[in-house]
């Protein structure tokens, strides 16, 4: 699925956190958008994934505007998200947090399920088998029946992704996936990341963590006090002296007070 985002921008308060904000984002690729604090890469993602609304500007999912559509019919078209706060299901279990993410995409409606029709329980055994095909995809296997909450925070951050990839998404969003991580659980996140690129799934990855971005992208987009300051493949961006000068603070703080 194609993202495009054309001449995007949000204010809070007179004051603008992304301001005039353009990017494609091809169907296949991992695109990856970074910034130092203040940058305004989570108003972006929110922008994108539906939490908040533009002031100005275009947000198209395969050629539909959807700007203003709200999360939930986003994630209809094909969109998952990882947010960077652990999102769980208290009292439920791992299996059925993952389950969650399912729901969105199946055919029996609200009364097959209230009624137990055939149509409902032949969805919920496929949704409960795509789960569990999720959580061995991220290490989870040995947690799919224990309370969600039980999980340490590394497998509460893995349990979103196995929510996310259990939609099935066309586009999926990860909001600093890496943050909070240990080593090993920060490769194991690379990995797969690089098995769902390889596997052709169209991803935008916001992240603080530079490395963790230049060994995954194909291309990378730069933001510093809201706006665009450089775009490129990941040799091109790290080269390039806008950048250099943002990361190290010299260029002039004024404009964007959000992330």
């Amino acid at each position: 699925m194609r993202l495009a985002v054309e001449g995007v921008s949000r204010a809070f308060g007179g004051v603008y956190a992304v301001r005039d904000v353009s990017l494609a984002v091809e169907p296949g690729e991992l695109r990856a958008v970074i910034g130092p604090n203040g940058a305004g890469k989570s108003t972006l993602f929110a922008l994108i994934g539906g939490q908040l609304a533009p002031n100005a500007g275009t947000v198209s999912l395969g050629g539909v505007p959807v700007q203003r559509l709200p999360a939930h019919r986003r994630a209809r078209l094909g969109v998952g998200v990882v947010f960077q706060a652990a999102r769980i299901f208290a009292g439920m279990t791992a299996c059925e947090n993952v389950m969650v993410g399912a729901h969105a995409t199946t055919r029996a409606g609200f009364l097959a399920g209230a009624l137990r029709l055939p149509a409902h329980r032949r969805d919920e055994r496929l949704i409960r088998s795509r789960a569990l095909a999720c959580l061995d995809r991220t290490g989870l296997a040995d947690w799919a029946d224990r309370p969600a909450e039980e999980l340490p925070l590394g497998q509460q951050r893995a349990l979103q992704l196995a929510r996310a990839l259990c939609a099935e998404p066309k586009l999926l969003l990860l909001d600093e996936p890496a943050s909070g991580l240990r080593a090993g659980e920060r490769e194991r996140l690379a990995a797969l990341i690089g098995e769902l690129r390889a596997e052709g799934l169209t991803m935008l990855l916001v992240e603080h963590d530079v490395a963790f971005v230049m060994r995954l992208a194909d291309r990378v987009t730069v933001l510093d006090l809201g706006r665009v300051i450089a775009e490129g493949t990941p040799a091109e961006v790290r080269a390039d002296p806008a950048v250099i000068a943002a990361y190290l603070g010299t260029t002039e703080k004024t404009g964007a007070a959000h992330e």
